[in-house]
């Protein structure tokens, strides 16, 4: 398991790198802390390696380093990198340069063997996409943004489940809402819910919404099978079934103090664009984090 959390600044960031540290650990998974700055002109690129050749009498940083420095002191209070690493302060003189547009940072950690640091230049949308694309990871947490339209479109086009921290509050007491249907999506959905609620200590609420006043076989069925893989996990859990719009119901009920965990929507980018999609709906109009799951 591979998990990428993109953190945008030092001041609004701190929920995202938090939800998703706890996710990490839950999944034992690889874990990478990626921040997109802004693009780096060929004339500073060339100054930033001049820099790095000289960083000790140069007190210079590409767009982004002081985020990544915010982050590992994150990790380093939290424990999450080896002790040796934390003495040593960030190692921002080892950036390792792929090209001009990717820095990385190895580090060692504590709950998985990899923990690195990424800074990438250049249009968030586009080099997140290609840092997915390119080392294959299998979640991407994000914060939400104000930005509606960069989130809506980093879940259509960015190929990995995506994790929006969306309105986190770390006092809040949360359970998880995993959405039930018999849609293919709704087991994966189900087993990704099982590792966040382990990684929070909370319960679950299985909901499965139908638009007539009719639950058919599929739906029963589906909603038997994931109450009983919860269950057999060691995991309180109970069904809930609701007659009404989907995407509104599974919003009303999530209220704020849930974490909405869903399979994504099998719909084409086009059948989306022109008709919609039941979690992009959720997303957009939620008041609380959402996990959707591909």
């Amino acid at each position: 398991m591979k998990i990428l959390i993109a953190v945008g600044s030092k001041e609004y960031s701190g929920p995202t790198l938090q939800v998703g540290i706890k996710v990490a650990k839950a999944f034992n998974a690889s874990t990478t802390i990626v921040d997109v700055g802004e693009k780096v002109s060929e004339f500073s690129t060339k100054v930033v390696g001049l820099t790095q050749e000289r960083m000790e009498s140069w007190d210079f940083d590409r767009p982004g380093v002081d985020v990544l420095e915010w982050a590992f002191k994150y990790l380093a209070e939290n424990n999450f990198i080896e002790p040796q690493q934390i003495e040593a302060g960030f190692p921002k003189t080892t950036l390792v340069e792929k090209d001009g547009r990717r820095a990385e940072v190895y580090l060692k950690g504590t709950v998985c063997d990899d923990v690195n640091l990424i800074l990438r230049n250049g249009d968030i949308i586009a080099e997140l996409r290609d840092e997915v694309q390119t080392e294959f990871y299998d979640v991407m947490i994000i914060g939400g943004s104000g930005k509606r339209r960069m989130v809506h479109d980093m879940i259509q086009y960015i190929d990995s489940s995506i994790f929006v921290v969306k309105n986190y509050d770390p006092s809040q007491e949360y359970q998880i809402l995993i959405a039930v249907d018999d849609s293919p999506g709704t087991r994966k959905a189900i087993k990704y819910g099982v590792r966040v609620a382990q990684a929070f200590g909370i319960g679950v609420n299985l909901l499965t919404v139908s638009k007539q006043d009719h639950f058919g076989e599929g739906y029963k069925g589906a909603a038997d099978r994931a109450a009983k893989f919860i269950h057999r996990s060691g995991i309180e859990a109970k069904n809930v079934f609701k007659v009404g719009d989907p995407a509104k119901t599974i919003v009303d009920t999530a209220g704020d103090n849930h974490i909405i965990i869903m399979g994504a929507s099998t719909r084409s980018p086009i059948k989306k664009f022109f008709k919609g999609s039941k979690p992009l709906d959720v997303m957009e109009n939620c008041r609380c984090p959402v996990l959707i799951v591909k």
